[in-house]
């Protein structure tokens, strides 16, 4: 202020240009018409363009600090003429149960004109009304799909937790990665995509003794998950991210759910907790929560419709000692030490009989467990689970207490593998 300054003097050979020409360039990078050329030797990512690539499989975002989302609920959208307003969801991995049970219960809603079930086999469930499409997220084909059925909304099931679902610890990163990374490269192509719903994992927190009681949202992991599961959903997280910064007019939910079980179906923690007796680590008694299948199934389905921004712990309130769980399913406890379990979890992987899993992912919340707090999970995206913890709990024992269980052949399995290695385990005892 007060001080002289020259008057800008504009060359003659420049005067009479028109004045938008004095604007800085812009640049615009418009949507792709269909699927890119795809470079698999770079990692199937060219189809991407000029916009920011993700980073490498070994340098993904750990969980970082979740802001609150200041924008409302997704908008009133401008349909096109003859068009109805009922949205168009597609549902990846539905050939699995928890995709299959979320497209059909989605497809009853009035609020959906049409759901398109994905996957890269035929699913063995009946879908109902559901329009299958066998296409492999792991092929640039995924763009075409969603571009020509119309979709608006994303719901992505098909992060798988167990490595003998897809055929290997190999095929599981390509496909929960890989499979990501090209998901979500479409979706980034997609002009009329609003709304992501990404089903995660409360892994990406791990399990350690140095884990506060309760883990929030914002909360990194004090021992990040160096394989298996947690690892894959740690980068698809990352991956996530970086979507949602090159497409902040979409929706992105991420819903960390903990650990499920249902009578009618098997999960991990519930494979474990069917054996009797059941292996616990001598020392330690983990905390844990659980979330009943049917509420996960529920909250992916309130998430696809509510276009609530923002990542969420989902988890049924209340808290179970594990030595409560096995006592209240009626087992006895097999009291092991932390080494020998994990030998025992080798032997489990080279059997190839289907038994439970103790990866080190796994056998460290066998050790430690975790808490989740889910107090965002109701105050915003406003979802209450039908079931508690130990409600959850008690709906899986019918399962582990019929009469019929032992007629299953996988159950029989581990009914009978289980007792074996007891014994040997207790004869090895008395032996020296």
């Amino acid at each position: 202020m007060g001080r002289w300054s020259a008057p800008l003097v504009v060359p003659v050979h420049l005067r009479h240009r028109r004045k938008e020409q004095w604007r800085a360039p812009v640049r615009v990078v418009r949507p792709a018409q269909g699927p890119a050329p795809v470079d698999v030797a770079k990692g199937c990512w060219s189809g991407f363009g000029h916009q920011e690539a993700p980073q490498a499989h070994g340098e993904e975002e750990a969980p970082q600090a979740v802001e609150e989302d200041s924008r409302p609920a997704t908008p009133p959208r401008q349909v096109a003429p003859g068009r109805d307003m009922g949205r168009v969801v597609l549902v990846t991995g539905v050939s699995q149960d928890l995709g299959g049970r979320l497209a059909r219960r989605i497809s009853t809603d009035p609020e959906v004109s049409r759901v398109v079930g994905v996957d890269a086999v035929p699913p063995r469930q009946d879908l109902a009304a559901v329009r299958f499409v066998r296409a492999d997220i792991r092929n640039p084909v995924i763009a075409k799909v969603i571009a020509g059925e119309d979709v608006d909304t994303v719901v992505h099931t098909s992060v798988v937790a167990s490595a003998a679902l897809v055929g290997g610890r190999t095929s599981m990163k390509d496909h929960n990665v890989i499979g990501t990374m090209q998901l979500l490269a479409a979706c980034q192509r997609a002009p009329g995509l609003e709304r992501l719903v990404v089903k995660s994992s409360a892994e990406v927190y791990g399990s350690s003794s140095r884990d506060p009681a309760m883990f929030t949202e914002d909360m990194t992991a004090k021992r990040p998950p160096q394989g298996g599961y947690g690892k894959d959903v740690l980068e698809v997280e990352g991956y996530v991210r970086g979507f949602s910064r090159r497409r902040p007019d979409v929706v992105v939910t991420q819903l960390r759910n903990a650990s499920t079980v249902a009578s009618y179906t098997r999960s991990p923690l519930g494979d474990y907790l069917r054996l009797n007796p059941t292996p616990k680590v001598i020392g330690y008694d983990a905390r844990f929560q659980l979330l009943h299948y049917d509420d996960l199934v529920a909250v992916l389905h309130h998430a696809a419709l509510a276009g609530v921004h923002g990542t969420f712990n989902v988890a049924g309130d209340g808290m179970l000692m594990m030595s409560q769980a096995i006592h209240r399913l009626g087992h006895r406890v097999l009291p092991l030490p932390r080494l020998t379990l994990g030998a025992l979890g080798s032997l489990v992987r080279q059997s190839g009989l289907g038994l439970p899993d103790f990866t080190p992912e796994q056998l460290q919340f066998l050790t430690y467990g975790r808490g989740l707090d889910a107090t965002r999970m109701r105050e915003v995206l406003g979802f209450e689970p039908r079931y508690t913890t130990e409600q959850a709990l008690l709906e899986f024992a019918s399962s582990v207490t019929s009469p019929t269980r032992v007629t299953h052949p996988v159950v029989l399995a581990e009914s009978l593998v289980s007792g074996v290695l007891a014994g040997i385990l207790a004869g090895g005892g008395r032996g020296g």
